[in-house]
C-alpha cells in the first residue's frame, strides 16, 4: 500500500500501515492500565491526554485481568517482566511467589489483579511500565 495524506484540522497526517503519523509520531491508539487511585497513574494519564493520544482507559481492579490479557502484557513488556508485580503488597508478602516465573505472575495477577505494578502503557505490540511517569515521552 503507497502511504496517503489527508488534512486534519491545519495539520497534514499521512497514512502508514493502519495508523496516521504527524511528523513522524505514531498517532495509533494508546492503552493504559489505570488505578485512579494512584498518582502516578494519574499522572501518566494526564501526560497522555495532554500529548493528544487517543487513550483506551482499563481500569483494571474494576474489570479484572485474564490470562490472555495478561500473558499479551509479558510478551510486551519484554525484560520487563519481573517488574510486573507490585512485591510490597500486603497480598504478596503474605503469598510470596517466584516473579521470574511466567505462570506464576499470571496465576496472581488473574487472581489479585491489584498485584499488577502500574500505570502500563501499550501502544501497538509494545508496553512499559511508565514509572517514572516521564517514561511516556520516549515510548508513545
Amino acid at each position: 500500500m503507497t502511504a496517503q495524506t489527508r488534512q486534519v484540522k491545519g495539520m497534514k497526517l499521512k497514512y502508514e500501515r493502519n495508523f496516521y503519523t504527524e511528523k513522524g509520531k505514531n498517532m495509533a491508539k494508546v492503552k493504559i492500565y489505570h488505578n485512579p487511585r494512584c498518582s502516578k497513574s494519574r499522572q501518566a494519564l494526564e501526560m497522555l491526554n495532554d500529548g493528544g493520544h487517543d487513550v483506551e482507559i482499563i481500569e483494571y481492579l474494576k474489570t479484572g485481568l485474564d490470562k490472555a490479557e495478561v500473558e499479551n502484557l509479558i510478551v510486551m513488556l519484554g525484560d520487563e517482566v519481573s517488574s510486573l508485580i507490585r512485591k510490597k503488597e500486603t497480598e504478596f508478602k503474605e503469598n510470596p511467589f517466584d516473579t521470574e516465573k511466567e505462570k506464576e505472575i499470571i496465576k496472581a495477577l488473574t487472581k489479585t489483579p491489584k498485584l499488577l505494578e502500574r500505570p502500563i502503557v501499550v501502544k501497538g505490540k509494545k508496553a512499559i511500565i511508565a514509572r517514572p511517569p516521564e517514561k511516556i515521552s520516549d515510548f508513545v
